[in-house]
């Protein structure tokens, strides 16, 4: 999750204890609570919870979150859909207006895998990833592999550690795309083609997709 300066930038000079509250306890406490909930249910609940009362401003910014988080277009659309039966009708008009709004240029090329080939599902690993990936073994020795992991838009893989005793570790190369890296107790890193991430043993990280890219 991170650092939220929103209530600050907004709200510092008007209403500092509120945009206090908002960045540091709403934001800085609960939301970044990942290992609780993720940030992509938590955006699911918080649109949810927004819709149904028709708070249409503060809708639009946490579909831009959301977005951020891993919702794609069609699972945006396909939450106000089911939303109208519960929520109301107009306002699911409402809400479709602010998601055509927020995934206007969300065009996602077609996947293929870059210059490795896309590989199979990724199945055997599927329990510790949020969306699909695909798999292509590269090359592999005694104690080296190499492979090509695709990302779809949004797909990351849990919080996890690489353990090893002598030379252990990950090296991440983003071939194509834009993702995300990030290490346990510091923020996020945008990834683009041609960045390099050397990861030693029994670090804590994740890695994955941006909404509207692959890697």
């Amino acid at each position: 999750m991170k650092k939220q300066t929103a209530g600050r930038e907004n709200l510092g000079k008007l209403a500092p204890k509120f945009a206090e509250l908002n960045d540091d306890v709403l934001f800085g406490e609960v939301w970044s609570r990942e290992e609780k909930l993720s940030l992509r249910d938590r955006s699911m609940i918080t649109i949810s919870a927004l819709m149904a009362q028709g708070l249409f401003p503060q809708l639009k910014s946490h579909f831009i979150i959301g977005k951020e988080h891993g919702i794609t277009k069609e699972e945006a659309v396909e939450i106000v859909t089911q939303l109208a039966f519960y929520s109301g009708w107009p306002k699911a008009w409402s809400a479709f207006a602010l998601v055509n709004e927020v995934y206007v240029d969300d065009t996602v090329e077609e996947m293929h895998g870059g210059v490795f080939g896309m590989g199979e599902p990724n199945t055997a690993f599927a329990q510790y990833f949020i969306g699909n990936s695909y798999l292509k073994p590269v090359a592999k020795t005694e104690n080296v592999l190499i492979a090509n992991v695709t990302f779809e838009p949004g797909c990351r893989n849990n919080w996890h550690i690489h353990k090893s005793t002598k030379n252990g570790g990950q090296i991440l190369l983003c071939v194509e795309g834009e993702g995300w890296y990030q290490e346990e107790g510091k923020p996020a890193q945008g990834l683009k083609p041609g960045d390099v991430v050397t990861i030693p043993a029994n670090v804590k990280h994740w890695h994955g997709a941006k909404a509207r890219f692959l890697v």
